[in-house]
């Protein structure tokens, strides 16, 4: 896979490390646990949406565009990148924020990822929960277009098959540091959503026939359609890439029973999770995706389904800035929701 092919921009720290978890590994008594640290891809803090907006950008200024428009939800890390990647490049960017969880607390509202947002200087507007926001985008491109401008639409959490290239890419990148360290990998876990990480991982790690499984733990939409969402976009990838493996149904894996009471609202899990990575790693993990996609590590480990020989690398897809906005889960006992 030659990904010099593709128009890209060049914004993340990479490669980024890979380290032990050697302590949460102790603790739980199971297999030996490794994270893949995507939370320090620099762009404004990191995260994994640096890697898909390198070529999303990439593709962007090749189409001549002067201008982005994204969408998310309130304490999105995708729109936070979106934005400093914009800034990096000099473009306005149009942010659309859907309120999927109901919080009014005012640390939700406007600090953590929003009050970023602004600091970079994006535009955002706020539209309620359950608006079409695909179709929101597109009205405000088409405002934009009669203004005389030249937008790029970016869909939520960068991923289509263009912005996925930067998960394909990052397999080799995890492949290349486990082969020189001597790490033979059984598994790799991640908190899976908007589907393109999970989906490039897929279509790298297939097409180097590594025989790696991934699994994503969903937090957001039930099982079977996070299955055909992230199968459709890997085998999408696959073909952009020109890949000569097929991806099967079964290259997908995904566990869709940490997600709670919904997207965005942390379970219990999430808050064990956040507090464990703090306290046995220096590590924190984001409220939204990356604890719960550890809970749900956690737990199966908890419940005897991986092997104390084996060697799992968690992927973190960054996002601890969000902790800013959800302050009131970390008050002591007080966790009602904002």
């Amino acid at each position: 896979m030659h990904f010099s092919r593709f128009p890209r921009r060049h914004y993340a720290h990479l490669p980024t490390p890979l380290e032990p978890l050697p302590r949460l590994s102790a603790a739980l008594g199971g297999p030996a646990l490794w994270i893949k640290r995507d939370d320090c891809t620099g762009l404004a803090g990191g995260g994994n949406k640096t890697r898909k907006l390198e070529f999303l950008m990439g593709d962007a200024l090749a189409q001549g565009a002067d201008c982005v428009i994204t969408q998310g939800a309130t304490q999105s890390n995708h729109v936070r990148q979106a934005a400093a990647a914009c800034a990096r490049e000099g473009l306005p960017c149009h942010l659309l924020l859907e309120d999927r969880t109901g919080f009014t607390d005012p640390d939700y509202r406007d600090n953590g990822n929003v009050l970023m947002d602004r600091v970079l200087g994006a535009t955002l507007e706020e539209r309620p929960a359950g608006t079409d926001m695909d179709a929101a985008m597109a009205e405000v491109a088409a405002r934009l277009t009669a203004e005389g401008r030249t937008p790029y639409v970016i869909p939520g959490g960068g991923s289509n098959r263009v912005g996925a290239l930067g998960y394909a890419n990052a397999a080799l990148e995890l492949l290349q540091q486990a082969n020189d360290r001597g790490l033979r990998i059984d598994r790799l876990v991640h908190a899976t959503g908007s589907a393109g990480t999970q989906a490039g991982l897929v279509a790298g790690l297939v097409a180097a026939n590594s025989g790696i499984p991934v699994l994503g733990v969903g937090v957001r939409a039930p099982a079977p359609v996070q299955h055909a969402k992230v199968l459709e976009l890997a085998r999408a990838t696959s073909d952009y890439l020109g890949a000569r493996t097929a991806i099967e149904d079964d290259d997908v894996q995904v566990n869709c029973d940490y997600i709670g009471e919904g997207y965005g609202i942390p379970t219990a899990g999430a808050i064990e999770a956040i507090r464990l990575l703090a306290e046995l790693e220096g590590i924190f993990l984001d409220p939204v995706y990356s604890a719960k996609g550890m809970a749900g590590l956690i737990d199966l480990i908890r419940r005897g389904h991986y092997g104390a020989d084996e060697q799992i690398v968690f992927l973190h897809t960054g996002g601890a800035q969000a902790l800013y906005g959800y302050r009131r889960f970390f008050e002591g006992a007080d966790r009602a929701k904002p």
